[in-house]
């Protein structure tokens, strides 16, 4: 019964969540000055009389209040409007872009966490050696640096040798076989990926570093190489399992990150994904690409935070108390 009612307010609290973000994401972008035709004062032709019937068309000209009503409506059905860019709808618009991001994203943050869960499991089982200090300073030296740095220095060095903007060439003379397209594919994607595995590698070692050491240092630890066990089977069935939560954490808002995808990374490379429609949709106030995408961002977190916190119960029934 504890389990069930357990379940039921971890579901409850991620619903109220996501009805608390999406009523902040309405107001939040109406509290700034200005509008989605703003930008049209500066362009020619476009006349004071094209900007009120622009101001009509999107609705900008009822009050707030009713537009929230009508935003949470349209959520109510599933619809998250049409985007004031292209005049398409924002799931259409979020479908394409997601496709283009799950992927690059998804291979980076798998890559990131065994390269990083290993690294970090070494260093603690060699606490103290060469291979503890080389993994750990690396670890907080790429931890420190920014995500754009990153990305930057290796545009920088491998710009003649790989692609470095887009998903492909757009000056092919012939028409690609699927091969060659999947090729080139991965070739402009290198980067993207690179970059992500190195910014989410130094937070991984350090993580699973710092939990493994923790359960190295309890008595049944101690208990176990009293009795001779080996220290793989230390590791494997003692410490690692013993481990689990804040490992499991790690994984699950991984997980998240897949959706949310990587702002600065798709901007700096081009990377025709949710991040540059994010960029893109600031810069032209598209009020509901901006709810979109954000709505998008907050469930996929707050999913997986109620699916580790689900793990959690399933790993340790003490956190139902």
């Amino acid at each position: 019964m504890r389990g069930a009612d357990y379940v039921v307010k971890r579901v409850g609290f991620a619903v109220a969540t996501v009805l608390a973000a999406a009523t902040i994401n309405f107001f939040l972008f109406r509290v700034l000055p200005g509008s989605a035709v703003t930008n049209l004062a500066h362009v020619p032709g476009a006349t004071a009389q094209l900007r009120h019937l622009l101001v009509v068309e999107f609705g900008l000209d009822r009050p707030k209040w009713e537009q929230f009503f009508i935003y949470l409506g349209q959520l109510a059905h599933g619809n998250l409007g049409v985007s004031f860019i292209n005049q398409q709808p924002v799931t259409a618009n979020l479908g394409g872009d997601l496709a283009n991001t799950i992927p690059v994203v998804a291979i980076a943050t798998v890559l990131s966490l065994v390269v990083g869960i290993v690294a970090g499991l070494l260093s603690a089982c060699r606490r103290g050696s060469w291979l503890d200090h080389i993994s750990t300073n690396v670890a907080i030296v790429l931890y420190a640096f920014p995500t754009q740095w990153i990305a930057l220095t290796l545009l920088i060095f491998f710009a003649g040798a790989l692609p470095t903007a887009g998903m492909s060439n757009p000056f092919q003379l012939q028409q690609p076989s699927l091969w060659q397209s999947m090729v080139d594919y991965l070739r402009h994607a290198i980067l993207p990926i690179l970059t992500l595995v190195l910014t989410l590698y130094g937070g991984n070692v350090l993580i699973v570093r710092s939990a493994l050491l923790d359960t190295l240092g309890e008595d049944y630890v101690l208990t176990a190489r009293a009795k001779g066990l080996s220290p793989l089977r230390i590791v494997r069935s003692h410490a690692l399992r013993n481990a689990m939560l804040p490992i499991t954490t790690l994984v699950t808002l991984s997980l998240g990150y897949v959706v949310a995808g990587a702002i600065l990374v798709e901007v700096v490379f081009s990377w025709p994904g949710i991040g540059t429609a994010l960029y893109n949709a600031v810069l032209e106030r598209d009020y509901p690409m901006l709810q979109g995408i954000f709505l998008v961002l907050t469930i996929s977190v707050v999913f997986f935070n109620t699916v580790a916190d689900l793990v959690y119960f399933k790993l340790d029934p003490r956190v139902a108390r």
